[in-house]
């Protein structure tokens, strides 16, 4: 085998391999989910059902002690009702006597409520522990007399197991009836011993109000606003959230046997089991990172012995995209990564000398561009000069004529000076920006008041408009942007020259909060298509006699390092609009400061034409 197919074969193997140790961990990840969300149904399901289990055997013990505490109490009465003294007591036929002596009969029976009735149904004589006697509660011990089979007898916020025994003189048979005697036990004890042995929570409820209950007062209310306790829900196991705890809840109904509706509600809590499935859920999911991390680790120690060299040859790439060329190529890794860094170092190269040739080229073609343009205007700049030169050595002219032809000589001596100016700047753009408080107006007027006296706004109808110049303040280089300013009006007058009708130049300040927006607008032909997509390129000129070609190119530039930029907004014979951004870097000062930044601020109006 070849050293080539050995490397092939090599670098395939260790593909393999670290497609192995990721497939590992994508398993491992994938069994740990699926395991956890299996033991956790799987735990819920067994969960339910045993909470099921139990509250079933809650509800059983309840009826069973019930029916133990009936039993006590029927027997209990059975007692009281065979006492001769009470039977005497029964006879007086008096209530206050009746009264007075029921007392030491309801201290013998040591219940929480105790009565005695008369043959007719009224009440006698009743006695409580927890609450005054009142009309609801004789009503209800009258209920319990016209229904025997009842037991229960709730009394507003109170709920008693009750036994009702009449009272005969005789047999119970044939005697005479004397009255009834009825005992209670509240049920409050027999909540606390459904809760205590089984661990589960109780509530009885006559309609929606708890008359005794094992929860918390806000469990409580609660409670009474879950849907399974409407009238017509079905009465079968189902989940309810009491706070922040969840229930599984049963409901039996007692009102056949109650003097009121009544239902019990027999509550299991979940938190319990969930603990225990949260203890189940961190183990498996410390096993599951624990094997997650091993293998990552493993998967992380491989792949970086072969990546290595491929991140750095990655950066080689990023670094010579962004310009530097003597980034440092790996030389090492497997026999794939070394091929590759040997193309892209071979690419590199030749990428490099194609560009070198190419930057030659471009400077070649901009000097040829730039001297074209620029020796056509020097040329006649200079032709003016030797021409009014030749004038001025003849004695025969006038003083005025001598006048005129020194302020030729100074206007083509300006033009000259113009161009290698704007030369100058193109050449070493942003390299000498001084930024200072300016106010935008002052250099709007500035501007103005320069191209005014250029040639090329001969018949051009200048128009200002600008707001506040107290609210105009702006953080640049002044002579910079004054530059361009002057620029763009100057290509805006050369605009109109074509035009037949009125030449007209609007310039219009817009002050934003964070920017100024100079609008330059002309009425001129438009900007032919041709360079639209080219407009701000160096020495690109249509249709114009003179200039260098730099004037947009310049605007353009200086707005760039300000933080923004000039666009085309809009052209079409008979308008052009020229937009100027400026970031303003500077919260504007108050009037004070601008006024003494330029004293004559005040005099200016809000909105200044000038023609």
């Amino acid at each position: 085998m070849t050293n080539e197919q050995e490397g092939t074969n090599v670098g395939r193997g260790v593909r393999t391999h670290i497609l192995l140790v990721v497939a590992m961990a994508i398993v491992i990840a994938v069994v740990t989910g699926a395991s956890l969300l299996l033991i956790r149904h799987r735990l819920r399901a067994e969960v339910a059902g045993d909470l099921s289990q139990d509250l079933n055997h809650s509800v059983i013990t309840f009826q069973n002690l019930q029916a133990e505490r009936i039993g006590a109490l029927e027997r209990e009465n059975s007692l009281l009702a065979e006492l001769p003294t009470l039977k005497a007591l029964m006879t007086s036929g008096d209530d206050l006597t009746i009264q007075d002596g029921a007392t030491e009969f309801w201290q013998l029976s040591g219940n929480d409520l105790f009565a005695l009735i008369d043959p007719g149904g009224r009440v006698v004589a009743v006695y409580t522990k927890s609450r005054v006697p009142d009309a609801a509660l004789r009503r209800g011990l009258q209920t319990l007399v016209a229904s025997p089979d009842k037991h229960y007898l709730i009394h507003g916020p109170g709920l008693y197991v009750c036994s009702l025994r009449p009272l005969h003189f005789g047999s119970d048979d044939d005697g005479t009836l004397l009255g009834y005697v009825v005992s209670g036990i509240s049920i409050e004890r027999t909540v606390r011993q459904i809760s205590q042995p089984t661990g589960a929570e109780a509530t009885f409820l006559s309609g929606n109000e708890v008359v005794a209950s094992t929860l918390s007062a806000s469990d409580q209310a609660s409670l009474s606003a879950e849907p399974m306790l409407l009238p017509g829900a079905q009465r079968e196991s189902s989940t309810v959230m009491l706070g922040k705890t969840r229930f599984l809840a049963d409901v039996e109904d007692l009102s056949a046997a109650a003097t009121s509706p009544l239902r019990l509600v027999v509550l299991k809590s979940f938190e319990p089991a969930e603990r225990s499935i949260h203890r189940i859920d961190r183990v498996v999911l410390s096993a599951g990172l624990l094997a997650l991390l091993s293998g990552t680790a493993l998967m992380i120690a491989l792949s970086r012995l072969v990546t290595r060299p491929l991140e750095e040859l990655s950066r080689s790439v990023v670094a010579f995209g962004v310009g530097d060329g003597e980034f440092e190529i790996p030389r090492y890794g497997t026999q794939e990564v070394r091929q590759l860094s040997t193309a892209f170092a071979g690419m590199r190269e030749e990428i490099q000398q194609k560009n070198r040739a190419l930057l030659e080229s471009e400077r070649l073609a901009t000097i040829g561009r730039m001297a074209s343009s620029v020796s056509h205007d020097l040329r006649h700049y200079l032709a003016a000069i030797y021409a009014n030169s030749e004038f001025l050595a003849s004695h025969r002219l006038s003083d005025q004529e001598r006048a005129e032809i020194f302020a030729d000589v100074r206007t083509a001596v300006n033009g000259t000076t113009d161009m290698i100016e704007s030369l100058l700047i193109f050449s070493r753009t942003g390299a000498s920006i001084k930024r200072s408080p300016e106010l935008m107006t002052t250099l709007l007027e500035r501007a103005v008041a320069v191209v005014r006296a250029h040639p090329d706004a001969e018949r051009v109808s200048l128009t200002v408009r600008y707001g506040d110049p107290a609210e105009t303040s702006i953080l640049a280089d002044g002579k910079q942007v004054e530059r361009a300013l002057c620029n763009l009006l100057l290509n805006a007058c050369q605009a109109t020259r074509p035009a037949e009708a009125a030449l007209t130049v609007t310039l219009a300040l817009e002050v934003r909060e964070t920017e100024m927006i100079v609008s330059v607008i002309d009425n001129g032909e438009g900007v032919p298509e041709v360079i639209r997509d080219s407009l701000f390129d160096p020495f690109v000129s249509e249709g114009k006699q003179k200039g260098t070609g730099l004037g947009l190119t310049l605007a353009h530039c200086i707005a760039n390092e300000h933080g923004g930029e000039v666009v085309l907004l809009s052209t079409r014979p008979g308008e052009t609009v020229f937009q100027m951004i400026l970031s303003r870097a500077l919260r504007p000062w108050d009037e004070k400061i601008a006024q003494q930044a330029n004293p004559q601020s005040g005099l200016i109006e809000h909105e200044k034409i000038r023609s």
